[in-house]
């Protein structure tokens, strides 16, 4: 029996579909309700930022419907980004080493702490049912002959609560003659494989079309556009990501998303392609072509 496929965005609040899809004047705190009413789960980026407080994650718990799922992003330092110390919590950066660029040195002992603060302060939505991964989108930077996958082992562990997926984003992880033993670390550390639609090239962040299940309960799909030299040059969020995707784009991803159901649990189809409204709308008629239900307006819209 195939696995449900939960349909989202990667966030609620892109400053885009902020301005484009939430009607005239809807309140900060309205739109995070009016959202769930249309999809079943979200990515939660700001998290990627910083930790969010486990007050404000209560009131994410009480604003959404029973069954609705965060997948929450790892904060930027525990994913081997550029981080500054600010980002992290106030009474951690005492502690904290940085490099002569003020940037955050990821030490054993700050991934095990930010790790652990992470879980800590995201537990009502575990309580509540409502957190789906834990979701580690990689730096380009973490690739093979500098890195080792194996360096993620001690987060993967300290974040085993709840399941992890691990997004690469340098194309030589999956490459002819690295792709077994990468499959491999995967399974044997429980983490979902992120597979992706991105745009076509073979430029080293472009990841290429992989759909590999790597854990029997749970599948990681995220949507990044294809527009290969905004990818590449972009400066904003919109010139990276956006596009408009057709519908035999979409029906594209939607073999690959089937294929993933098939062999395992929940799929998260996360949609990135972020400008204007462009990812809350192909969200939307994704969900139509995999036979989900309308959900809330959508469905009185249509009725």
């Amino acid at each position: 029996m195939a696995g449900r496929i939960l349909v989202g965005t990667s966030s609620w609040a892109d400053p885009g579909f902020v301005k484009e899809w939430y009607p005239p004047k809807m309140s900060a705190k309205e739109r995070l309700p009016w959202y769930a009413r249309h999809f079943d789960a979200v990515e939660l980026n700001s998290s990627f930022y910083a930790i969010p407080d486990r007050n404000t994650v209560h009131g994410w718990v009480e604003a959404t419907p029973p069954g609705f799922v965060f997948d929450v992003k790892a904060h930027r330092a525990l994913s081997r980004h550029s981080a500054p110390l600010d980002s992290l919590p106030p009474d951690m950066r005492d502690e904290a080493k940085t490099n002569q660029r003020g940037r955050v040195l990821l030490t054993p002992e700050l991934e095990e702490a930010l790790a652990a603060r992470l879980v800590e302060e995201t537990a009502p939505l575990a309580e509540a049912g409502k957190l789906g991964t834990f979701l580690v989108q990689l730096t380009p930077a973490f690739s093979p002959g500098k890195h080792e996958l194996e360096e993620l082992d001690g987060l993967v562990r300290a974040l085993s609560s709840r399941p992890v997926a691990v997004e690469l984003r340098h194309r030589a992880w999956v490459s002819e003659k690295r792709i077994d033993r990468t499959l491999g670390w995967f399974s044997e550390r429980g983490g979902a494989l992120v597979c992706v639609d991105a745009p076509p090239g073979d430029h080293v962040p472009i990841m290429p079309p992989i759909t590999a299940t790597t854990r029997d309960d749970l599948s990681y799909f995220r949507i990044h556009g294809r527009d290969t030299e905004g990818y590449m040059t972009g400066k904003t969020v919109a010139e990276r990501f956006g596009w408009r995707y057709e519908d035999d784009e979409l029906e594209e991803i939607g073999e690959r998303v089937r294929t993933l159901a098939e062999s395992s649990g929940d799929v998260h189809v996360m949609f990135n392609n972020n400008r204007g409204d462009d990812a809350p709308t192909a969200a939307q008629r994704f969900r139509a072509l995999v036979g989900q239900e309308p959900r809330g307006e959508e469905q009185l819209r249509l009725g």
